[in-house]
């Protein structure tokens, strides 16, 4: 029987069924919220499951624009069918970094009341345009390095309207980061490569809650899981969890594949390449491509060329061969499908639900960065649980009453 590609609206019936959180919380939510006459502007991995969360949006009345968040993670089908749906889109597969900033432009000159940030582009951007940033009420940031930036802004008093942290959300945090990023860096890297992973050396850069995720499922997959770190609270961790923590200099030597998730600048750079093994396999599964130092290497390398699709080879002046998978660009978005769906429900959830509590509270909030409402993440746990058919106890009152009286 011949194969015919999933049209982008397929895709999406696809991932929207697959998730039951989003779901309940969008039918909880019709009889009293709406988003009529408000403008949500969304920057984010533009694929099948982003497109689920911006239709619902648009379901309670929202204007919803959306551009991606990265110049190789739009699928243009997704996109197509969600413009379909009555939603701005501005993202396209393979644009130029010319082309993702017009698009980020768009978002912010169409006057956003609300905005769901994804690496802190956004909030940004929106610097150039006081004008517009003065009609943003607030805003939810996705990633551990938005929020870091937008920590940094708040500590120096630059943060002009009231931002949530999803990222720090405990239901995003330990499932999204960890589990999400370990299930679909490995897809990446085995459907990019076509290659075992077991046996091999397999180099992780930063052990938090990514990196962890990334060690264990290599681990899983039969690996020798090596973690380099600079915090001595998390090289400890690794260690007494069983991996092998050494530092980067000591692990090119014996690296098959490497991985960073560190959310830095130059992991792996000129200090590093002449030190690697040859045939060695690098990525990044942070949000920005600046982990491994792509211009460096371009530079050191005698030559270079693509020999597999997001694969690119490079020569050393040694003459050894080492090999960058997605041009150093988030390879489990970049070279695959990102986060199973199930990981993205609950992180959605909480974006929704987050833009929900904005839209009822931005009145008698500061400038400043939020947690997510704990009844937010306890809501989108239960939920969980209970579309998974799994029931827990609860605590009978004298429990309680021991309890509060500690």
């Amino acid at each position: 029987m011949e194969e015919k590609d999933l049209s982008g609206k397929q895709k999406i019936e696809f991932a929207q069924a697959r998730m039951p959180v989003l779901a309940r919380a969008v039918e909880d939510s019709l009889s009293h919220h709406s988003l009529g006459g408000k403008k949500v502007a969304m920057t984010i991995h533009l694929e099948a499951k982003t497109a689920v969360l911006a239709s619902y949006l648009k379901t309670l009345g929202a204007d919803v624009y959306v551009a991606g968040s990265n110049t190789e993670t739009t699928q243009d089908d997704v996109a197509q069918a969600l413009a379909e749906q009555g939603v701005n889109v501005f993202a396209k597969h393979g644009c130029t970094q010319q082309e993702q900033e017009k698009f980020l432009r768009n978002l912010v000159v169409h006057e956003p009341d609300f905005i769901i940030d994804d690496g802190g582009d956004l909030v940004a951007l929106l610097d150039n345009y006081p004008e517009f940033r003065a009609k943003v009420l607030g805003g939810c940031e996705e990633t551990t390095t938005g929020v870091t930036r937008l920590k940094a802004r708040e500590k120096e008093g630059s943060l002009h309207f009231p931002m949530i942290a999803v990222n720090d959300s405990p239901m995003k945090k330990l499932f999204d980061n960890c589990f999400g990023t370990g299930q679909s860096t490995m897809d990446g890297i085995l459907r990019t490569t076509n290659m075992k992973v077991c046996g091999k050396n397999f180099v992780v850069a930063g052990y938090g809650h990514c990196g962890k995720g990334i060690a264990m499922r290599a681990r899983g997959l039969g690996a020798n899981v090596i973690v380099t770190e600079v915090n001595p609270v998390k090289a400890y961790q690794a260690m007494q969890e069983g991996y092998r923590v050494m530092p980067m200099m000591q692990a090119c030597l014996i690296g098959d594949f490497f991985v960073t998730a560190t959310g830095d600048i130059n992991v792996i750079d000129n200090r590093h390449f002449g030190s690697l093994k040859d045939g060695a396999i690098l990525c990044n599964a942070g949000h920005f491509d600046v982990e491994v130092h792509m211009d460096q290497l371009r530079r050191y390398a005698s030559s270079h060329r693509e020999v597999r699709k997001n694969i690119e080879e490079f020569v050393l002046p040694s003459k050894k061969k080492i090999f960058v998978l997605a041009q150093g660009k988030l390879v489990n978005l970049a070279a695959a499908d990102g986060h199973p769906i199930e990981i993205m429900d609950l992180s959605f959830s909480l974006q929704f639900l987050s833009v929900l509590y904005l839209a009822t509270s931005y009145g008698k909030m500061e400038k400043k960065l939020y947690p997510v409402p704990p009844q937010v993440d306890r809501y989108v746990a239960k939920a969980a649980l209970s579309a998974d058919g799994v029931k827990i106890d609860t605590l009978t009152s004298e429990q309680e009453k021991y309890l509060q009286s500690m």
